[in-house]
């Protein structure tokens, strides 16, 4: 078993082949992929491709912090109809704040921060969480929340082992590892030795990251398989059993059952 937490199938770089893709991730030992959701533009392809992939593709609802604009309100308002109406959701996600590009909406960025954190806790779901430049409000924000029942996962976790450390002060949250262990300059692999095996799971970030040796290329779901061996050589652990104990992490977190 092995499972892809965090993958985007629902966009366009995956219109034209996306049932080879299925079957490549299939074939790779993939047995969930979960999906999550930018804004309201990609809420109907990911459900489409979840109704599609029932019992494989699982979606997430929430506002991606780089689709947050003086418009964020109206953004929110859809994600809060989503969870209010009959649904299929399996977390809050793809929520959190990016600084990397732009801070114009800065404080419109920790407003929907919070407020899908509030959700998190009202509906309890699990939320994933999105942080580039933004570790200390990320932390600042979710400090409150940490004796809470709030539970998820720091996606695409690329920091440093006192932000590491920081983190996994919220037993409830695991670190996302992707494509990213695998290149060449990249800190990860020190930085993992200090992380619990049993507080990591897997993730692509399809189409984006594409690990090793694979750079440059489109990313899939099957790809997971290459960041679980990089994983597996940090370890010094079987493949086998990394896969094991990231897909129980991960099915914990979503609140699955094997």
């Amino acid at each position: 078993m092995l499972i892809d937490t965090h993958s985007h199938l629902f966009l366009d770089e995956f219109s034209k082949d996306l049932p080879e893709v299925i079957e490549r991730a299939r074939r790779a030992g993939v047995s969930h992929i979960f999906l999550p959701n930018i804004d309201s533009t990609t809420i109907d392809s990911m459900l489409a491709v979840c109704a599609e992939y029932s019992d494989y593709c699982y979606p997430m609802i929430g506002l991606h912090p780089t689709s947050v604009d003086e418009r964020y309100e109206n953004e929110l308002s859809i994600v809060r109809k989503q969870l209010e109406n009959p649904n299929q959701f399996v977390a809050i996600g793809e929520i959190g704040l990016d600084f990397y590009w732009d801070k114009t909406f800065f404080t419109q960025q920790l407003a929907a921060f919070e407020k899908q954190l509030q959700w998190a806790i009202e509906y309890d779901l699990p939320v994933v969480i999105h942080s580039r430049d933004a570790f200390p409000y990320i932390y600042s924000i979710m400090k409150p929340f940490k004796n809470t029942s709030l539970r998820g996962i720091f996606h695409s976790f690329t920091g440093t082992v006192g932000e590491a450390a920081r983190l996994l002060e919220f037993e409830n949250f695991m670190l996302g590892i992707n494509g990213v262990v695998t290149f060449k300059k990249s800190v990860l692999p020190e930085v993992l030795l200090s992380v619990p095996l049993e507080r990591i799971v897997l993730e692509t970030d399809s189409p984006y990251l594409t690990p090793v040796p694979n750079r440059g290329k489109r990313n899939e779901s099957a790809n997971v398989r290459d960041t679980l061996s990089k994983v597996a050589e940090i370890y010094r652990m079987t493949p086998e059993y990394v896969a094991r104990v990231t897909s129980m992490s991960a099915l914990k977190v979503f609140a699955f059952r094997k």
